[in-house]
């Protein structure tokens, strides 16, 4: 680990231990909530990572159902969410956290000035470890602060709760119902592109000039960050196994925006460093499988089966879920596993 990444690490530990403590939920505290009445809502998740905020669609479908009235802020890091979000048509301002705080002085003071300033009726912070996030909640003038923890004595009875896009939703509906707002039992909502009907026959025609489309395709993405990436001799071993099981179909790699190949290339490709338009891609193939990182988000929110590999992240807090997409562990599973996944999810005997 490079002396960098050693002091962001520290710095991250640091402010979590300074602001794990800070604020309470105690919604029932301040009254009954009517929900018609709640016209303006913040969701912090100040991270710029693809995932992480398509992991976050979840949430927003659930207070735009609990609150059919609001509009919603998100306070959130980087460039890349207009495009995440681009069609939530409730989604009013994206209030985006400088990527360098203190080279950006000004605009961080400002960000935290335009927070204050709003009237929120509902503030919500996203990932209870988020020190960022619950500043922000802590710093805002709303009336109902919910700053993404359960009381101590408090543990809900579901066995996805690890979920990094379930657990928050779980949390709310907890919180709201401390509030008089009646429990929502319907199952925590997919992950959400929410690509138009017009993305997504361009995207079947831009998939057309890459495979043959008299047969079904399964795309593979054979990149991800760090010790989360498989190596080249792993993948070319896969790769080899899936034209022997699958010598029928499509195979074809989506390439990262670094437009690198784990299997040097070999098969047909795709490359965009357009979100929309790679979403716009995988939603007419017929399974997705590469390992845990934004794409493999993308892939689930693009809503088709995705096959997520997992041998560094925390399975149950990233898996891909719905649309019979699942995630592996592949330090107890090996190729046989995933091949089965596939046929499964392909309608295929074993």
């Amino acid at each position: 680990m490079s002396n960098l990444k050693k002091v962001n690490v520290f710095r991250r530990g640091l402010m979590r231990n300074l602001t794990k403590n800070i604020g309470d939920s105690g919604l029932s505290k301040k009254g009954p909530i009517d929900p018609g009445k709640i016209h303006k809502v913040l969701i912090c998740r100040p991270n710029k990572r693809l995932g992480n905020l398509l992991l976050i669609t979840p949430l927003i479908q659930e207070v735009t159902e609990t609150f059919p009235n609001c509009k919603i802020d998100l306070f959130v890091k980087g460039t890349l969410a207009p495009i995440v979000f681009e069609n939530y048509d409730n989604i009013d301002k994206i209030i985006p956290l400088p990527k360098k705080p203190f080279k950006e002085l000004i605009k961080y003071l400002k960000v935290w000035t335009l927070i204050r300033k709003q009237n929120y009726d509902i503030v919500i912070n996203v990932d209870q470890n988020s020190s960022s996030g619950r500043l922000a909640v802590k710093f805002s003038n709303a009336k109902y602060k919910i700053f993404g923890d359960l009381p101590e004595n408090i543990q809900l009875p579901y066995g996805d709760y690890e979920h990094i896009a379930k657990y928050p939703v779980y949390n709310l509906r907890y919180t709201l119902a401390q509030a008089g707002i009646p429990n929502n039992e319907k199952p925590v909502a997919l992950i959400d592109l929410k690509l138009s009907a017009h993305e997504i026959t361009n995207g079947k025609k831009i998939l057309n000039d890459v495979i043959d489309q008299n047969k079904r395709t399964i795309a593979i993405f054979t990149f991800a960050t760090g010790e989360k990436c498989y190596c080249v001799e792993w993948w070319e071993e896969f790769y080899e196994i899936l034209k022997k099981e699958y010598p029928d179909y499509n195979i074809f790699e989506v390439l990262p925006v670094e437009n690198v190949s784990q299997i040097n290339f070999q098969a047909p490709t795709f490359y965009s460093k357009d979100v929309r338009e790679i979403g716009s891609v995988l939603a007419n193939v017929d399974v997705f499988v590469g390992a845990d990182s934004g794409i493999m988000h993308l892939a689930s929110a693009s809503k088709m089966p995705t096959v997520g590999l997992f041998s560094i992240s925390n399975l149950k807090k990233y898996e891909p879920y719905g649309n019979n997409s699942l995630g592996i562990d592949t330090n107890v599973n090996d190729f046989p596993v995933f091949i089965k996944a596939i046929n499964r999810i392909l309608h295929i005997e074993n």
